[in-house]
């Protein structure tokens, strides 16, 4: 028995479960149309999807051009090719079933043109658009102009307001649902602001009532909610449905469907998932977006957290202030007497090369991490509109340039994203997952390594369990 009925989502009516498009190859066009075949909203991720040659291999996205800009264009050309690739790979799947999305990123580079690109090219293979990480105003156009309908990620009302009114109220009948992604419970990138507290969660009930409210008096009754981050088991979630404070909701399932036959995900990761134990994701703000994110805590993680704090305060000059040298490297510099110590101790222990950070700080890591850190600075492609790692800006008249310094104390997201989702080790790179990936080793559906097919798991989530 289901616990759900259908509702209309993007132009038709399907039961109200939304894979969630998680990024960089872990959601694409087989496991986005297994969802829709069961009957769902699948989603096929279109940032820098895949493309396969003519033996089915896929293609490696290397860069050859000689500047940033020319890289960039080539990650547009790359993203348009395998988003295309993906939908149409959705499309024949899902057998005219369900609902097919894209899912974007408004903060990733070229996403206007990206989106331009595949909306033309799969027209009437694509029903919805869903795009968050950051304010995208101009979502709405985009879709009114391509007819397809829109689905915004926000994590508060007051979010959803400030774009209804400056930007979404022109093309309303477009607007598919209204995303509230979770900001404590979400994998991947939160939508936390300056005034909440990361280590204080908030319920994220009267959040979404309160969403629902604004909704109300802009008459958006009709269009759903849909909940993201933190929805495991539907039976925890019964007081939610036939619900007047809440209206209309849909659930998206981002990290359970990671564990599935039709997943694009390698098995070493799969296979991690079912270890994880409750607190072993970490909201961190160590991105290049400069946003909070989720992630296991992995060693890549941990030697980011290591590096931030291998930190001092520092002046090229000797001043009454920066009145004690160090030696980092081939280069001096002058630091608190309070802070040489430290900064001696760090360098004796094999953390000998100082990077500046546009904050006035170094911070200290070995030769051969400081090596990579500015050969991926250099090697930069503009997956990110701006990016605090690199300085990269997509932004003509600033010169393509962040107007700060290159911050060591981030990473090359698209380097570790395209690196883990195609096989490399899990250790060295940035693993996404929502906070209740726990579940995974204590789910009796995944007991004695039982790995189900998309159906399997959308049936199983009907029934609550």
């Amino acid at each position: 028995m289901s616990l759900l009925e259908p509702l209309m989502m993007s132009g038709k009516e399907v039961l109200p479960l939304v894979e969630g498009g998680k990024g960089i190859s872990a959601t694409n066009g087989i496991s986005a149309g297994a969802w829709a075949a069961a009957g769902g909203v699948g989603t096929v991720s279109c940032v820098n999807a895949d493309s396969f040659d003519g033996q089915g291999n896929v293609i490696p996205q290397i860069y050859h051009g000689k500047t940033r800009i020319e890289r960039h264009q080539e990650l547009i050309e790359y993203a348009i090719n395998g988003g295309l690739t993906q939908v149409r790979d959705a499309h024949d799947l899902a057998g005219g079933q369900g609902r097919i999305h894209i899912n974007v990123l408004w903060e990733m580079g070229g996403a206007e043109a990206i989106l331009e690109g595949v909306l033309t090219k799969a027209k009437g293979l694509v029903h919805g658009v869903t795009c968050g990480a950051g304010m995208p105003y101009k979502l709405s156009e985009i879709a009114a102009k391509h007819e397809v309908f829109y689905h915004p990620i926000i994590s508060s009302a007051r979010a959803f307001g400030i774009l209804w009114k400056r930007a979404y109220k022109k093309h309303g009948d477009w607007l598919g649902s209204v995303v509230y992604e979770d900001p404590w419970l979400a994998g991947g990138h939160n939508g936390l602001t300056n005034a909440e507290d990361p280590r204080e969660p908030q319920d994220p009930y009267p959040r979404v009532a309160a969403l629902r409210t604004m909704m109300n008096k802009f008459g958006l009754q009709h269009v759903p909610i849909i909940m993201a981050g933190g929805v495991w088991y539907l039976r925890d979630w019964t007081n939610w449905l036939n619900n007047p404070e809440i209206g209309l909701i849909a659930f998206q399932y981002g990290t359970r469907p990671l564990l599935t036959k039709e997943s694009p995900i390698p098995k070493i990761w799969k296979d991690a998932l079912t270890t994880l134990k409750e607190g072993d994701i970490l909201l961190h703000r160590f991105s290049p977006t400069g946003f909070y994110s989720s992630a296991v805590k992995t060693r890549f993680l941990r030697e980011l957290q290591g590096r931030s704090d291998r930190q001092v305060t520092f002046s090229g000059k000797q001043t009454e202030e920066f009145s004690a040298e160090i030696q980092a490297g081939k280069r001096k510099y002058f630091v608190q007497p309070e802070d040489k110590p430290k900064a001696d101790l760090w360098i004796a222990d094999g953390f000998s090369e100082a990077l500046k950070t546009p904050d006035g700080t170094l911070v200290f890591d070995t030769p051969a991490q400081a090596l990579d850190i500015r050969k991926d600075q250099k090697d930069c492609m503009g997956c990110l509109s701006q990016c605090k790692f690199s300085n990269w800006s997509q932004n003509e008249d600033a010169n393509y340039s962040t107007g700060r310094g290159a911050d060591p104390r981030s990473f090359c997201i698209q380097k570790t994203l395209m690196d883990i989702s195609h096989g490399g080790a899990l250790e060295d790179n940035l693993m996404f997952a929502g906070h209740a990936a726990f579940n995974f080793s204590t789910d009796p559906f995944f007991s004695n390594g039982f790995v189900p097919t998309v159906k399997e798991l959308f049936e199983r989530i009907l029934t609550g369990d």
